[in-house]
């Protein structure tokens, strides 16, 4: 399979050097860095390319790795049935860069676009709706940054006496949150089925 797609990512490297920035082939999965300006163009490459045919987006989203430059790895996953290969994506960019929308390309990338604006605040050009998904309109922050507490910043709740839904600040404090992490049940104060047999050997 690794020599299969290490051909693959030869193929696509001659055929598209204006958009392959680098590739390679990892555990198996050809993942390939794409400039950011190509992108839309090269998704499209891949789809109709007869050698390729990546007609289906698997999956989208994003990682952030705060302390480059360039912040964030746009990551898309796309199979092609027809050649039973996947590839990975990764376009790389600065927290304030924009990305171009692949909605013309791919229809299905329109809700995986507005989930990663929302969860990392990434902006995507040209995309037809580009608005939050996930959290409320007037939510703060972006939750799957890596500097974004892990609390929140506001509570939400409903309140009986005002008969309606209530935002306040977070107020957790830290010596509460004890963890114990050698033990998943703990603070259970009844045996859970299978445990007896420990006490019985």
């Amino acid at each position: 399979m690794s020599e299969a797609m290490n051909e693959l990512g030869a193929l696509i490297e001659a055929k598209r050097p204006d958009c392959v920035l680098a590739w390679d082939v990892t555990h198996g999965e050809l993942n390939v860095d794409v400039a950011p300006s190509h992108l839309v163009d090269f998704v499209e490459f891949l789809k109709t390319e007869p050698t390729c045919k990546f007609t289906q987006l698997i999956d989208q989203t994003a990682v952030d790795y705060p302390e480059r430059d360039k912040r964030f790895d746009v990551v898309y996953h796309l199979l092609s049935m027809h050649q039973n290969h996947r590839i990975r994506l990764r376009v790389s960019i600065r927290e304030e860069a924009m990305v171009p929308s692949i909605v013309s390309v791919h229809e299905g990338a329109n809700w995986f676009e507005r989930e990663v604006f929302d969860m990392f605040g990434i902006i995507f050009t040209d995309h037809p709706d580009l608005r939050r998904l996930l959290t409320d309109y007037g939510f703060r922050g972006y939750p799957l940054r890596k500097d974004f507490p892990t609390t929140g910043y506001t509570e939400v709740r409903y309140d009986e006496e005002l008969k309606r839904v209530v935002y306040e600040p977070v107020s957790l404090t830290q010596e509460y949150r004890q963890f114990d992490f050698m033990s998943p049940w703990e603070g259970a104060n009844y045996i859970l089925p299978g445990d007896e047999k420990e006490g019985a050997k």
